[in-house]
């Protein structure tokens, strides 16, 4: 004779204490497991025995990483966290980007990019004198645009141009300079400062002292105006054989220009004395 076994369900409140159990053991065992695992990685065994630096590395010496970065990280091998890691040597004068990496065994991998200076910058504030902007501190721009701060007394080449222009602006800055500057070398000359207002008009200052008023627009048409001013200043100069001191190109259809000794206004024609 077969019998087959009888199921009897359970009450449902039972159920759910079963499971209510269940779980909060589960939970109770992934606390115990998670603790375990942050005691282990935490042990001496995983420190971070030795940190590999390459990439640029002139300005920054192995004395200098270790007093300015190794105090700001945190954790061993396992446990650091990358992204604190990379900006504990981010911080580091001249240090632009860093990438951290860990290789087996204990070891961590450091490639630093340093920034390259490309001319100093002085950050314009709304309603601020000249008292006041001539007392602010000066800062660096690198070759991306970003203005960064390091020790001034680091820098190599005594020729940076200034830049100067709103906070943010040194990228838009850095970028005119550059679309200035064959324009300059075809004269002979370098663009020492350039300087944008707050309601965006441009002024260059030339290696030989010359205030050039280039007024606003695109940078296109502020380099397409320079251009054409360079390409026919040195009739004027050599006219009236006197050195530029200065020049207005905000004018419509030419510029003005001031010689030692005479101002004359030219728009490609004959010139005529300014009286």
């Amino acid at each position: 004779m077969n019998s087959a076994a009888a199921t009897v369900a359970l009450p449902p409140d039972v159920r759910l204490m079963n499971a209510v159990s269940a779980l909060l053991v589960a939970a109770l065992l992934a606390s115990v497991a998670w603790g375990a695992l942050r005691w282990v990685v935490r042990l001496p065994a995983f420190n971070v025995r030795a940190i590999q630096v390459e990439g640029d590395v002139s300005r920054n010496s192995v004395a200098s990483l270790r007093a300015n970065a190794l105090p700001r990280l945190q954790g061993s091998f396992l446990s650091m966290n990358l992204k604190d890691g990379r900006a504990a040597f981010e911080a580091v004068p001249w240090v632009r980007r860093a990438y951290l990496q860990r290789v087996w065994p204990m070891r961590l991998k450091v490639s630093l990019e340093e920034h390259r200076a490309a001319a100093y910058w002085e950050a314009r504030v709304d309603g601020a004198d000249a008292a006041t902007e001539a007392a602010a501190e000066r800062a660096l721009v690198n070759t991306f645009g970003e203005v960064f701060q390091a020790n001034l007394g680091d820098v190599e080449d005594d020729n940076l141009p200034v830049l100067a222009g709103p906070a943010g602006a040194a990228g838009s800055v850095l970028q005119m300079l550059r679309g200035l500057t064959p324009a300059a070398e075809k004269l002979g000359e370098s663009i020492d400062r350039l300087d944008l207002s707050g309601r965006g008009s441009w002024r260059a200052t030339l290696g030989s002292g010359a205030v050039i008023e280039l007024g606003r627009g695109t940078e296109a048409d502020v380099v397409q105006r320079f251009t054409r001013f360079a390409q026919t200043i040195t009739q004027v100069t050599t006219q009236y054989r006197s050195p530029l001191l200065s020049a207005d190109l905000r004018h419509a259809d030419g510029y003005a220009v001031k010689l030692r000794g005479v101002t004359t206004q030219t728009s490609g024609k004959p010139v005529k004395q300014k009286r």
